[in-house]
């Protein structure tokens, strides 16, 4: 499978890379900045371009079979739209290039579906009031691809940690996994990688944890 990799330099997007590789996929990370991707791979392209430049997205989803988007604020207690500006230029050279499949991380925050009381009550609310900013750009990210026509999927992890790939967590579909505070960024890219695979679910968001 070839696969284009946006937000490739975070933890996640690292990850990304090394599963995807290890299991034969060939990857282009686009970044603006190569120097701060220190992984190499055979299989791996790294590519410039600005998600915030939609003209320069053309070449690195040009013959992709799946778009997978990491993107994320590195600082998310100040105003950012660059989870939504971008997928809205990633959704634009995906329609232009003919690419279909669609994959982004967004937040278990945005959503109370499937959490017990202490977490909804609680939990969410404490977390919503201290990243505002990074939860209102996830959640126009999601109405950007669920408008964008695309064979999309939207997962949804809890607090990440660089925790082991252990293969091993729990996950629903269009709900929260009740209980489910963390996971590792190595198994939500197993997660991510898993819904490129097995070609679901479509047009749904998947959430996670331990």
């Amino acid at each position: 499978m070839k696969i284009a990799l946006f937000g490739a330099t975070g933890g996640t997007g690292r990850q990304l890379i090394l599963q995807a590789c290890d299991a034969g996929d060939e990857v282009t990370a686009v970044v603006r900045d190569p120097a701060r991707l220190p992984e190499s791979h055979p299989r791996l392209t790294v590519l410039r371009a600005d998600v915030m430049d939609p003209a320069t997205l053309g070449p690195a989803v040009e013959g992709c079979d799946a778009v997978v988007s990491a993107l994320g604020s590195r600082d998310g207690r100040v105003p950012t739209s660059v989870c939504a500006d971008g997928t809205a230029a990633i959704v634009g050279a995906m329609r232009a290039a003919r690419v279909r499949r669609l994959v982004v991380v967004s937040a278990g925050t945005l959503t109370t579906d499937g959490d017990g009381p202490l977490t909804r009550l609680i939990v969410k609310p404490l977390l919503g009031n201290l990243f505002k900013h990074t939860i209102a750009d996830k959640r126009r990210m999601e109405e950007v691809v669920r408008a964008s026509g695309l064979e999309w999927t939207i997962v949804r992890p809890p607090r990440l940690t660089d925790g082991p790939h252990t293969g091993v967590y729990r996950s629903a579909v269009d709900r929260n996994v009740r209980g489910a505070l963390r996971v590792s960024r190595a198994d939500l890219a197993d997660c991510v990688l898993r819904c490129l695979v097995d070609q679901e679910p479509i047009d749904a968001a998947v959430s996670l944890g331990y």
